[in-house]
């Protein structure tokens, strides 16, 4: 079997919905009819032009060669396109779609499923929070911002199953469309207005929860070491699961220096990528939890390999999913075949029509809180009519 040809796409963004997204993904086709979808994960406000432009320069190095030889391929293209030795993330989340489509087309041709290939099924079900409820968790985004509001989406997530949720409580002002953080506040201290807001939220979500649930706190690495402990400080009476991407990804020894002075478990790395760069992480123990996106670290790959090392290191792993029904579906392969699996993403827009809309297969959104692993071939996902239809698609061959 070859690799003779890679359709490139991009999906416009013409739908509010998207919250300016313009998914990238690929498609490796075989000389035995046989193709594999992959995700590109830095499209999120900026990259998509891009990271659609590296596929098509990486997707030359792999014309003619065996999908059933992954590590080769993934070796040809990261010695091979020289900027991948100087990192980046927009060369890594390139390699990432080719790589996660190359295992999706090895699952076809064996008729397994991905997880099979890496080592077998640990669990038959994952359990999922509800992310991102500031956003609402309706079928469209609605931003929340009021105590009630943080009451009323929480009750949803829970009417749905969900016994674990995740929040940003620092993103939305106290009117739909402003910001909470102003001018009056810095990265370095926030006033006890903000963090009395930022309390209040969490207060309502976990009133909402219940004591048994799981709460973890969205930073989106807004906040700093200091202000990091501000937010940590107020929110420990709270119980809180994980405190998420609370500083820039690049500063391990801040991320150290936080660990030591809260009592609230961390969790990051969405945006980190390949072996190297979540090591100074497992080295000094500072998170309690990863959550590499399959679409930036290196896919299949790399991916299997930074969570086996994070295992030696006693840490859990959750992959990081923001993206379509392609990324989910490769992110529940992953989290499905190995052992220090967490807790399963479930983001807003993966359960609204915009995004569902894109695949055949809705095996991936959770019943009751949790995701029945399916046992479909490769990465159980493929694109319906109307996405292939709205695709702006270049071919390489």
């Amino acid at each position: 079997m070859k690799i003779v040809s890679v359709d490139v796409m991009l999906l416009p963004e013409d739908k509010p919905s998207f919250a300016s997204q313009r998914p990238v993904l690929c498609r490796v086709n075989t000389d035995e009819g046989i193709y594999g979808l992959g995700e590109a994960g830095t499209t999120f406000f900026t990259g998509s032009d891009a990271v659609f432009a590296m596929i098509k320069e990486q997707a030359k190095f792999i014309l003619g060669m065996d999908p059933m030889e992954n590590e080769v391929i993934w070796n040809k293209i990261y010695s091979g396109a020289y900027w991948t030795k100087g990192n980046g993330p927009i060369v890594f989340a390139a390699l990432s779609a080719i790589d996660t489509a190359i295992w999706d087309i090895k699952g076809k041709a064996l008729g397994k499923p991905v997880y099979e290939l890496l080592g077998g099924k640990f669990r038959d079900k994952l359990r999922c929070y509800a992310s991102q409820l500031q956003f609402g968790f309706y079928e469209k985004t609605i931003p929340q911002c009021t105590y009630d509001d943080y009451v009323t989406v929480t009750k949803v997530a829970v009417e749905k199953g969900y016994d674990a949720v995740k929040t940003d409580p620092m993103i939305w002002g106290a009117k739909p469309g402003t910001f909470l953080l102003g001018e009056a506040d810095t990265f370095g201290h926030f006033t006890n207005r903000t963090l009395d807001v930022i309390e209040e939220r969490i207060a309502a979500t976990r009133e909402a929860l219940g004591k048994d649930g799981d709460i973890i706190v969205e930073c989106h690495s807004t906040t700093n070491l200091q202000s990091a402990i501000q937010v940590a400080k107020r929110l420990e009476k709270y119980d809180i699961m994980y405190m998420e991407e609370p500083l820039d990804s690049l500063t391990p020894s801040a991320t150290k220096a936080l660990a030591d002075s809260i009592n609230i478990p961390i969790a990051t790395g969405e945006r980190t990528y390949l072996r190297s760069g979540f090591l100074p992480y497992f080295l000094d123990r500072s998170p309690s939890m990863i959550q590499p996106d399959i679409g930036i670290v290196g896919g299949f790959t790399e991916m299997k390999k930074i969570c086996d090392m994070a295992q030696t290191f006693d840490i859990g792993v959750q992959a990081h999913v923001c993206g379509t029904p392609i990324s989910v579906a490769a992110g529940v392969q992953i989290e499905a075949a190995i052992p220090n699996f967490t807790i399963h993403e479930t983001h807003v827009f993966s359960v609204q029509p915009a995004f569902t809309d894109l695949c055949t297969n809705n095996d991936f959104i959770p019943e009751n809180g949790y995701i029945t692993v399916p046992s479909k071939p490769g990465i159980g996902q493929d694109l319906s009519e109307m996405a292939i239809k709205r695709l702006i698609t270049e071919t390489v061959k």
